[in-house]
């Protein structure tokens, strides 16, 4: 306590303090510099993300008609109430986990990040997971992780020799064994919700799932033109509708026969050697931090 400020131990300062009192005085201020600009653009990146999800998803569900001006307006908005809920977070970060930040930022990703990993990998890998199986699945886990959240905030670890009142799921069950048992939780939702629903048809997993992707057989596709309300411009060419032919790597469109001078666009499938060395690359990455996670964590 008299050192940082926490009571279980200092290691939120172990590293500024290393770079601070070890490094020489060049080293010193490049190592600084690097730390602020990761700082800056990860807090960047995550303010413009969530100001753009709401305005293009939420405000312009409801206000179809606003204009750049007053999304640009309700973007910056948002950012700065995002920016004032994060200052008054600060307060309960460190209450919470006893001021260990790494601790804190690594259990709310063990109770957020399980079910959106589980979602991808059973949407790459099964082709029966339709939109209902992914969608209920993503709820449930949301909930089930948010629970667990809300309780970590309510039932914060004690010192060594007093008593925890914390219910058992929090004594008894580590955040990276419950991220294990959500992502598990998720995947059997999925897996109910999408057997009980129809599953999607076989032009919605053309080349989308590890068991389709040489699915070669060409096959026309209609093309559904969606009508947004937005104003007409004089002297713009009226849309041309055609078929779209499923090629090996994309879905080509094909011109009709009354427009020969449509461009065609052709395939661009990858050599199939590299798409396997960096499938295989990619899986012996996951193995090798999986592990050192495991490991280190």
């Amino acid at each position: 306590m008299k050192v940082c400020g926490a009571e279980v131990g200092c290691s939120n300062i172990a590293f500024p303090k290393l770079v601070i009192e070890l490094m020489p005085s060049g080293l010193r201020g490049l190592m600084i510099a690097v730390m602020m600009a990761a700082l800056m653009s990860s807090l960047t990146s995550i303010f413009n993300s969530s100001s753009t999800l709401f305005t293009m998803d939420i405000w312009k569900k409801y206000r179809r008609g606003a204009s750049e001006k007053e999304l640009l307006l309700v973007g910056r908005i948002v950012t700065v109430i995002l920016v004032v809920i994060s200052v008054v977070w600060i307060p309960i970060l460190q209450s919470a986990n006893s001021g260990q930040l790494y601790v804190y930022i690594q259990s709310v990703t063990s109770y957020l990040a399980p079910p959106v990993t589980a979602i991808f990998v059973m949407a790459v890998f099964w082709k029966r997971t339709n939109e209902a199986g992914a969608f209920w699945g993503l709820m449930v886990g949301l909930a089930v992780g948010v629970t667990r959240m809300v309780l970590e905030f309510a039932f914060p670890p004690p010192r060594c020799g007093v008593f925890d009142p914390a219910p058992s799921i929090l004594r008894n069950v580590h955040y990276l064994h419950f991220a294990i048992i959500l992502c598990l939780l998720t995947i059997i939702v999925v897996v109910v919700v999408s057997l009980v629903t129809p599953p999607p048809t076989e032009e919605q997993t053309c080349n989308l799932t590890w068991w389709t992707l040489r699915n070669n057989a060409d096959r026309d596709i209609p093309l559904q033109k969606i009508s947004t309300p937005s104003r007409r411009t004089e002297g713009c060419e009226p849309v041309r509708r055609g078929k779209c032919v499923r090629a090996p790597g994309f879905c080509s469109p094909r011109p009709n026969r009354s427009s020969p001078g449509t461009p065609v666009i052709h395939s661009t499938r990858e050599d199939p050697f590299w798409s396997r060395f960096c499938c295989v690359n990619a899986i012996i990455l996951m193995c090798v931090n999986i592990f050192l996670y495991a490991y280190y964590a």
